[in-house]
């Protein structure tokens, strides 16, 4: 398996991906799609796992901001990661993450953020955001599904509100919304991993 930036080319496999690693949700590829395009401070990082030149995983970084006390603060929010389902539990997620970090903190962005499955992104390097000085974006987010990493250039006085683009509010892509998502177990969330 190898990670590469994604291409133009890979648009039409990524948006198939997604599909079925959510279950035909029309709203993550949509997401993506969007989240490409949009103008922002921090340009999104969208990124392909593939095997054998079959595109089986990607991952987008794009901008959101936090309301910190002392200025706002451009960050990066990682949405969607998707794996097609004959491919997960064989730690594409994991690499795609890894990765995607790599590469925000090689860009000198001080956060990431996420919503999702603590039980999986917790074992990955996020941590329970709201316990460490962050407000969620919506009332929507349990507290344990709304995730940071802190990278290289995080600074202490970076607390605040987490901003999201527009994007995910004009999509609906802001908050849980089934009862399973709250306990950690998998959900056909956009911000949910695999």
């Amino acid at each position: 398996m190898s990670i590469r930036q994604e291409h133009g080319d890979d648009h039409p496999a990524v948006h198939a991906l997604h599909l079925a690693a959510f279950e035909g949700d029309e709203h993550v590829p949509a997401l993506v799609d969007a989240l490409r395009s949009a103008a922002a401070p921090l340009a999104p990082m969208s990124f392909v796992a593939t095997i054998e030149g079959q595109v089986v995983g990607h991952v987008l970084l794009s901008a959101g901001r936090l309301d910190a006390p002392r200025r706002i603060v451009d960050v990066l929010v990682l949405s969607p990661l998707g794996v097609l389902p004959q491919f997960q539990n064989q730690g594409i997620g994991t690499r795609l993450i890894e990765h995607a970090l790599a590469a925000a903190d090689a860009q000198h962005a001080p956060l990431v953020f996420l919503e999702g499955s603590p039980h999986y992104y917790a074992t990955r390097g996020f941590e329970r955001a709201d316990k460490m000085g962050f407000r969620s974006p919506s009332l929507r987010i349990p507290g344990p599904a709304f995730q940071v990493v802190r990278l290289a250039a995080h600074e202490p006085w970076m607390t605040g509100t987490l901003v999201y683009s527009d994007t995910f509010w004009a999509l609906d892509c802001v908050g849980l919304r089934d009862t399973e998502a709250s306990t950690g177990a998998p959900s056909a969330l956009p911000n949910i991993g695999p």
